[in-house]
């Protein structure tokens, strides 16, 4: 007997067979008619549900579903799963720490590098027909400040440090004084201290604007933000201004605040480099992602403990 698997995201299309392999009947529904129909008319089979944190799945979600055990994030982000609704009702929540930490890392550096020596520009110029050099600093010896010292913050820090000689400070919940990297009590203090300000925070309403207007006035006319954690976490009118202004350097940006619609504003800036949100989907990292998904569902319904469990606070 085959578990009904009710699947919100597209990038796991792919993998249907293998869901099938391990037991799981997939039913599919990416978009947001297909998975109001697939609520209404499958509530009484779905057992567990695959999504992701942007894609979150919510209290009024759960209640209409009264056989569902178990809700994944694919990801590491759960910030629009409603964790206090399943913990009420005992469903198991977990999600993907680590698994495309090294896919998010390497991204997080392609849009620094982008974004400074104004990449994406270059590449339009010569396409235009043009032959005159940009201008951008070098990233080797500057300073780099990491907003969430996790495993996708590691990652970043040692690509940083080891790759580029770079100087590496941090904020986050807690010190970490075994990784060695200079530890600042605010994202404000990292900012005025860094000339690259990577954000690696998770979502959700405790890091909301954690980047502000004082924090991009602390990273400066110099400084260049580049986000592949949340769009919540960046104060998107705040940054807005500071780039047209020319008190901020330049970005990096995979996610924006109320993606996947990206003010106008922030379009038509060529300080900017912009991604869709992309910055975990290597082929690699899904693969990992996936198996993660897999081991938690199959360990839950063979009665034992999943391997990555959301915390119930």
């Amino acid at each position: 007997m085959t578990i009904p698997l009710l699947i919100l995201i597209e990038s796991v299309q792919d993998y249907l067979p293998a869901f099938e392999a391990r037991g799981f009947r997939a039913i599919y529904a990416p978009t947001a008619e297909s998975r109001a129909s697939a609520i209404r008319d499958r509530a009484a089979e779905i057992r567990i549900v695959l999504t992701r944190g942007a894609t979150g799945f919510l209290a009024d979600e759960m209640a209409a579903l009264p056989k569902l055990e178990m809700v994944c994030s694919l990801g590491v982000g759960y910030e629009n799963i409603d964790i206090a609704a399943a913990r009420e009702r005992g469903i198991v929540v977990t999600n993907g720490p680590g698994a495309n930490a090294v896919a998010v890392a390497d991204h997080a550096m392609a849009l620094l590098l982008g974004a400074a020596r104004r990449l994406p520009q270059a590449d339009a110029w010569v396409r235009q027909g043009h032959w005159s050099g940009f201008m951008g600093p070098q990233i080797t010896g500057k300073r780099l400040g990491i907003l969430g010292l996790g495993t996708i913050g590691l990652e970043i820090a040692r690509r940083g440090a080891n790759g580029f000689g770079m100087q590496v400070g941090y904020y986050s919940r807690r010190a970490r004084p075994e990784t060695g990297y200079a530890y600042f009590d605010s994202a404000r203090a990292l900012a005025a201290a860094s000339d690259f300000l990577v954000v690696a925070t998770p979502g959700g309403a405790g890091t909301r604007h954690l980047v502000d207007a004082q924090v991009l006035e602390a990273l400066g006319p110099g400084g260049y933000l580049v986000n592949i954690a949340r769009g919540s976490v960046v104060d998107t009118q705040a940054l807005i201004a500071a780039l047209e202004e020319g008190r901020l350097a330049g970005a990096g940006l995979d996610v924006v605040e109320g993606e996947p619609e990206i003010p106008a504003a922030l379009k038509r800036l060529d300080n900017v480099v912009l991604t869709p949100h992309s910055a975990g989907r290597s082929p690699e990292a899904v693969d990992a992602t996936v198996a993660l998904f897999l081991d938690n569902a199959t360990a839950h319904f063979a009665g034992k403990p999943v391997l990555t469990p959301v915390a119930a606070g």
